[in-house]
C-alpha cells in the first residue's frame, strides 16, 4: 500500500512509469511542499496516447456488460481504500477528512451508478419496408482533465461514462492535486485492459499540449471560463468534441415567508462547502428587505462560530484555500471591497500559517462591485436586499454565467414559478448542493458547453450512427424514402 512519503508514478498503458520531472505539491494548510509528483512531458503524453489508441479498437468491441462490470469493480476497489485516499486527499487538497472521505465515496457511488445506465437504440422508423435504427457509437481516446476543488469526485465523473460508454481514456489532474489521482491509476491499473485508462500529471504547460494533441477525439474539461475558451479554441483545430464545465455566480433567492432560523445553515453551507469552492455553490444571496437583517445576522453568528482550520484537525468545518494564486485572488477582492468602503462581516479567526482567510459575509454591496460582479471562488458571500420579484429575477440573471440557482420560500409553486424564469442549467427549490449520477448538469451562458451525468452525459461520449435497414428485396426502392440531401 502506498503511503505519504511514497514516490508517485505516471499510469501508462497499465503500468508504472516514473520521470525524471517532478512538479512539487504543497500541503495548503501550511503552504510546504511535502511531496513531488511525476511531471509528463511530450515523450510521456505521446506514450499514453499511443496506448489509449491501441486500446481502443479491443475496448470499443468489448461487450458493454463486460465493461460495466469493470467499472463496477473500480468502485469496489475505491472503496476498499477510501480511508487512504481520504487522508492523502485532506493533504494536498485541505479539505477536513471527514468530507474527503465523502467525496472518494461519492465517487465510487459515481462508478457504480454509471453502470447502471443504458446507452440506447432509438428507432426512427419501423415500416413494411425498412427499419432506422440511431446507435450511439464510442468516439475513441478522450482527454479528461479535472480541476484541483473536487479532484476524486469529477474524475469520476469523467472516468466512469467515457470507459461504459467504450472510450479510452488519459486523465490529468490539476497541478495543485496530482496525488490522488496518480494514486487511484495505481489502484485501478489491474481492473482495465492496459492502455484503457492511463493517468497523467504535469505542469500549466501540459493541459495545452494535450487538448491541441490530434490523437484526442474528445476533450472533457472542468475548470474556468476563461482556460475553457481556450480549450475550446485548440479543439476547434480537429473539430474534438467537446464538454466544458465551466464557472458560474451562483444567485440564489430566499423569499420572505420563509423560516429564517430553519434555512440558516443549509444556506450557511451552500455557500461555504469546501471552503466555497465549488462551482454551483451559492455566490450571490439575495434576500428579501422584510428579513433581511434577521437572516444577515444569523449567517454572521454561524461565520463566527464556524470552525476553520487545518482539514487534517479533528473538529475543522472548513479548511484554506487549495493553492496560494486563489489564495491570493481572493485577498484581492476583499482588499478592494475594504478600499471601496464595503462592509465586512467576518467569521472566526483564522490559523496565519496556510492559505486561510475568514468566512465572510459582505453587507449588501452594489451589484456592480467586485465581490458581486465575479465569481470569487473562496469564503466571500455578498448579501444583497430586494424588494420584489421581477427585481430580483432581473439581478439575478444579470451575469455573463448561468450554471445553478437556488430559491428558498415556503410556498413551493411560487418558488417553482421562479425558479422557471432562472437562466441557469440547475435550479434548486429550497435544498442546494444536490446532485445525481441520474441528472444532467449543464450550464447556460458562459459556464459550460454539453452535459455531464445522466444518459445525456452517457451520450456526451458517443456519436450518433443511423444504420438503414431494408425490409424488401435487394435492389427495390422503399416507396417512404426520401431522396437524399
Amino acid at each position: 500500500m502506498a503511503t505519504l512519503a511514497d514516490r508517485y508514478n505516471l499510469l501508462i498503458d497499465g503500468v508504472a512509469v516514473s520521470t525524471a520531472a517532478t512538479i512539487p505539491v504543497k500541503n495548503p494548510a501550511t503552504g510546504e511542499i511535502f511531496a513531488q509528483a511525476p511531471a509528463a512531458g511530450e515523450a510521456e503524453l505521446e506514450r499514453a496516447v499511443a496506448a489509449a489508441t491501441r486500446a481502443f479498437p479491443a475496448w470499443r468491441d468489448t461487450p458493454i456488460v463486460d465493461r460495466k462490470a469493470a467499472v463496477k469493480r473500480a468502485a469496489k476497489i475505491i472503496e476498499d481504500h477510501a480511508d487512504e485516499l481520504a487522508a492523502l486527499f485532506t493533504r494536498e487538497q485541505g479539505r477536513p477528512t471527514e468530507s474527503a472521505k465523502q467525496e472518494v465515496m461519492g465517487a465510487a457511488f459515481w462508478f457504480k451508478a454509471t453502470t447502471w445506465l443504458d446507452i440506447p437504440i432509438e428507432i426512427t422508423e419501423d415500416t413494411d419496408t425498412r427499419r432506422i435504427e440511431v446507435h450511439h457509437v464510442p468516439l475513441g481516446p478522450v482527454c479528461a482533465i479535472v480541476p484541483w476543488n473536487f479532484p476524486v469526485l469529477l474524475a469520476a465523473w469523467k472516468i466512469a461514462p467515457a470507459l461504459v460508454a467504450g472510450n479510452t481514456m488519459v486523465l490529468k489532474p490539476s497541478p495543485f492535486t496530482p496525488l490522488t489521482a496518480l494514486r487511484l491509476g495505481e489502484l485501478l491499473a489491474d481492473c482495465f485492459p492496459a492502455g484503457v485508462l492511463n493517468v497523467i500529471a504535469g505542469g500549466d504547460e501540459l493541459g495545452p499540449m494535450m487538448t491541441a494533441h490530434r490523437g484526442f477525439a474528445k476533450i472533457t474539461f472542468t475548470g474556468s471560463t476563461a482556460t475553457g475558451k481556450r480549450v475550446m479554441e485548440a479543439a476547434s483545430k480537429d473539430l474534438k468534441r467537446i464538454t466544458l464545465e465551466l464557472g458560474g455566480n451562483d444567485a440564489a433567492i430566499v423569499m420572505p415567508d420563509v423560516d429564517v432560523d430553519a434555512i440558516a445553515e443549509q444556506l450557511f453551507h451552500g455557500a461555504f462547502h469546501n471552503t466555497a469552492q465549488v462551482c454551483v455553490a451559492t455566490k450571490r444571496l439575495f434576500i428579501h428587505a422584510d428579513i433581511y437583517d434577521r437572516l444577515r445576522d444569523r449567517l454572521h453568528q454561524l461565520a463566527k462560530d464556524t470552525p476553520v482550520g487545518d482539514g487534517a484537525e479533528q473538529g475543522n468545518r472548513y479548511g484554506p484555500l487549495q493553492n496560494e494564486p486563489q489564495y491570493r485572488r481572493v485577498l484581492a477582492l476583499l482588499d478592494d471591497a475594504r478600499a471601496n468602503g464595503l462592509t465586512l462581516l467576518e467569521g472566526r479567526p483564522v490559523p496565519k500559517q496556510g492559505y486561510f482567510i475568514p468566512l465572510t459575509l459582505v453587507d449588501n454591496p452594489p451589484d456592480d462591485s467586485r465581490v458581486v460582479a465575479e465569481e470569487a471562488f473562496g469564503p466571500i458571500l455578498p448579501l444583497l436586499k430586494f424588494h420584489d420579484i421581477d427585481e430580483v429575477i432581473a439581478r439575478a440573471n444579470d451575469s455573463d454565467y448561468g450554471l445553478s440557482g437556488a430559491v428558498w420560500c415556503a410556498d413551493v409553486e411560487k418558488a417553482t414559478a421562479i425558479a422557471h424564469r432562472m437562466d441557469t442549467g440547475t435550479v434548486w427549490i429550497n435544498q442546494n448542493l444536490q446532485s445525481t449520477p441520474f441528472t444532467p448538469l449543464a450550464g447556460a451562458k458562459q459556464s459550460g458547453f454539453g452535459q455531464e451525468n445522466g444518459v445525456a452525459g452517457l451520450l456526451e461520449f458517443t456519436r450518433s450512427k443511423a444504420v438503414y435497414i431494408p425490409k424488401v428485396p435487394t435492389g427495390a426502392t422503399p416507396e417512404a424514402e426520401l431522396a437524399a440531401p
